[in-house]
């Protein structure tokens, strides 16, 4: 297949006119999104009607969609009045999927999710990764992915795009890393030998914050349960980061690197970080003091970083993942955190902070990593049908 560069066009390019075929991709992408969130099958009348397009244009482009295996068509309820009921459509389960892999200190993971969401398949692979060669560690992902792919709950899937978490600054525009300090890892551009090492796929590797994903996954979780639209996911691993998502959205900021709460100062002339601060937020709640001093130690500066990331962006609700979500941590944490936040958000007396732990398990950034990839098809499916005829 004909990959398909990640790379977006300069904001400050010069708008071109619309033309028939960008007319077409448009009315494409609204009616598989409309197909993608709603809670129930919906027929070729509904998204006519909904849409405005008469039956005819909305009937076509459902039918491309079926031909390139992004949605099924499923059979209609039985009928209640007259007339024969229409059959429904839903995104495909047997159509392209996103592969999503992690890179963390102390494990590996890999995460299959298909067009709908649905998590297929996933596999993680514990051991310490500090101290090894970037080459060793990609080969055993690369390893990990393949077997993912294997043990996946679908039928030799295709992947359409492979998206890859890691915990350090990562330049989205460019998916370059450049600083990992937990794994010692400094400017690197991994997406380039991953192309080599993965399968086959139409779409270039993504490279992206562990955070961000993990924040991802649980954001696009919420749309099953609660409504989470706005909220901080604080991601405690050996190192500390946050995922900011607003209206549903990651907010990466400028360069990409938006939510290193990690490397907040909670203790001036505290005990050195491995950025080479002092006395950041991940000295005294990242995984290893957590260990050693408890999480009841650990809840209030977290408490404090995450009460200024609240009052900086007005966000109702945290959710707390990683290791903060095990159950050995979780009851304090969320206990001690929920009181500072509390004693230091300016708006609490009025708008009392949300706080919930992560039901997703260590994989989550994972996870979110596979759903991106999804999210791409979701949003571009005439790219999607491209790739195909390129092929």
């Amino acid at each position: 297949m004909a990959r398909v560069s990640d790379h977006r066009t300069h904001p400050a390019a010069a708008p071109t006119p619309a033309r028939q075929g960008t007319i077409r991709d448009a009315n494409l992408a609204l009616l598989y999104r409309l197909i993608v969130d709603a809670p129930a099958p919906v027929s070729r009348a509904a998204l006519a009607a909904v849409t405005g397009m008469t039956r005819a244009t909305a009937s076509a482009l459902a039918d491309a969609l079926l031909a390139a295996d992004l949605v099924q068509e499923v059979s209609p309820p039985p009928a209640t009045g007259a007339g024969r009921p229409a059959a429904g459509l839903v995104p495909s389960s047997s159509g392209p999927v996103g592969l999503g892999l992690e890179i963390n200190v102390d494990y590996l993971a890999a995460s299959v999710v298909d067009l709908a969401g649905r998590v297929r398949g996933t596999l993680t692979a514990h051991g310490d990764q500090r101290g090894r060669r970037p080459a060793e560690v990609l080969g055993d992902l690369a390893e990990l992915a393949a077997q993912a792919r294997e043990a996946a709950d679908a039928p030799d899937p295709v992947v359409a795009g492979t998206a890859v978490a890691v915990p350090g600054l990562v330049e989205a525009s460019r998916g370059r890393i450049r600083r990992a300090p937990n794994l010692r890892w400094e400017d690197m551009d991994i997406a380039h030998e991953l192309r080599g090492l993965l399968p086959d796929a139409s779409f270039d590797p993504i490279v992206g914050n562990e955070a961000d994903f993990a924040a991802l996954a649980e954001a696009h979780a919420s749309r099953e349960h609660a409504a989470l639209t706005d909220f901080l996911y604080v991601s405690g691993e050996i190192g500390v980061g946050a995922g900011i998502v607003l209206g549903s959205e990651l907010f990466r900021g400028a360069r990409g690197w938006a939510g290193e709460i990690g490397h907040v100062t909670v203790e001036p002339g505290g005990a050195s970080c491995r950025c080479g601060a002092r006395g950041c937020l991940e000295t005294v709640a990242g995984l290893e003091a957590l260990r050693r001093t408890g999480p009841e130690a650990a809840a209030n500066p977290l408490g404090r970083a995450v009460a200024g990331a609240v009052n900086l962006l007005d966000l109702p609700a945290v959710v707390l993942g990683g290791v903060y979500a095990r159950p050995e941590f979780a009851a304090a944490l969320l206990r001690g955190v929920e009181q500072t936040l509390a004693e230091h958000v300016v708006s609490a007396r009025w708008a009392p902070v949300a706080v919930h732990t992560s039901q997703l398990g260590e994989t989550a950034a994972a996870r979110g990593a596979a759903v991106a990839v999804v999210r791409r098809i979701h949003a571009d499916p005439a790219g999607w049908l491209e790739v195909l005829t390129e092929a």
